[in-house]
């Protein structure tokens, strides 16, 4: 079925030119290279996978409730709205915030895959061009992994959000070669780890937690990545120059915090977009959910040099400057170990089941002798 034909809102035009600015550069320079980041390419090299093979798509997903999400946790719960809802209403409910919710995982891959392609035409490294090549692949599997999810388990999409939608169109009309990195390695794909991880973890669905922790695994190289490349460029840079990237960032952060509250859900429950961005404010769920997301951006911000005083003001006036402190080296390598363990305990269970299938094949023929 076409992908229009599943959209829960109109999305409009089919295509959406963004126009490109800044220069593609080449290097003739290819022997002097940073180990740091050659490591980390030869590691996206080794850590390839593929969609169609790696996750288990015979996994039945109830379209209704696909997450396993608690009652608490729906904006609704509460609420006037929620006591008039039936329970096949709460899993519409459901099965609307989860394509919401994926529809957004969905269009920011495009929108990352489209970025990392930006960087190894734009960045002047050669080492940064190689590792960036192999992020375009990884983000493609990212889309098509979500989209197959989206059309074969919950049949039904949601349009880009507003929000990120503009913040992905600042980042691709910028033409310092730098603000891809900024715009997707850390504000972007930063908040998506995050939301990802909660999910990941809160989940009691084995396809979705499996997609998300493979998703996260590669994630994880991105935003290291960008930490090296920018940590190492935003040394040399001015403090007005410093101070223009900051506010990229204040803004950013202003739109990604927006995005996170599913209005358009409720709008199509019938609820006036005024009492939805409401009902939504006050959740305390989308609170939690909120300053969690921020968890893995704010100590990359302040780790690759941009904390001056304004951006620092704007993390306490959002309740997360003191997540600056956490230790981000440490929730990446927790995300390449969940992923390995899903791994180990999906194979170890299919080796179980194929033993048990030979010792009842043979017990089987003893007994017919």
């Amino acid at each position: 079925m076409p992908t229009y034909d599943l959209y829960a809102k109109e999305p409009g035009d089919p295509h959406w030119p963004v126009p490109a600015s800044g220069a593609a550069r080449f290097s003739w320079e290819y022997d002097e290279n940073r180990d740091r980041l050659l490591a980390l390419y030869q590691k996206g090299k080794d850590k390839q996978w593929d969609g169609q093979k790696r996750i288990d798509w015979e996994l039945e997903v109830d379209a209704y409730d696909p997450l396993g999400t608690p009652d608490e946790a729906m904006n609704l719960y509460g609420t006037r709205y929620w006591a008039k809802m039936t329970d096949k209403d709460k899993g519409d409910l459901r099965r609307h915030y989860a394509s919401w919710q994926f529809s957004q995982f969905l269009h920011g891959e495009q929108g990352a895959m489209i970025c990392a392609a930006r960087i190894v035409e734009s960045v002047p490294d050669l080492d940064a061009k190689f590792y960036s090549a192999t992020q375009t692949m990884d983000e493609a599997r990212h889309a098509e992994v979500y989209g197959r999810f989206l059309h074969e388990k919950i049949g039904m999409l949601y349009p880009i959000n507003d929000n990120l939608q503009a913040l992905l169109g600042d980042t691709l009309r910028d033409s310092r070669w730098d603000m891809p990195y900024l715009g997707m390695q850390v504000l972007i794909e930063g908040l998506a780890l995050a939301a990802f991880g909660m999910i990941r973890d809160t989940t009691n669905k084995p396809l979705p937690k499996q997609i998300l922790a493979y998703v996260m695994q590669d994630e994880a190289r991105h935003v290291a990545f960008g930490r090296m490349a920018l940590r190492d460029y935003y040394k040399q840079l001015t403090d007005a120059e410093l101070r223009e990237r900051e506010e990229f960032v204040i803004e950013g952060c202003h739109l990604m915090r927006d995005r996170l509250r599913g209005v358009e859900v409720l709008e199509n429950f019938g609820i006036p977009r005024a009492e939805a961005e409401e009902l939504s404010e006050n959740s305390e769920y989308l609170q939690l959910f909120r300053r969690l997301l921020f968890s893995r951006i704010v100590p990359c911000v302040k780790d690759i040099g941009l904390w001056g005083k304004r951006l620092q003001q704007a993390y306490v006036d959002m309740g997360v400057f003191e997540m600056g402190d956490a230790n981000l080296d440490l929730l990446m390598a927790q995300d390449e170990e969940i992923a390995d363990k899903l791994d180990a305990e999906r194979f170890a269970a299919e080796e179980r089941e194929r033993v048990a299938e030979v010792r009842q094949a043979i017990e089987q023929g003893a007994s017919t002798c």
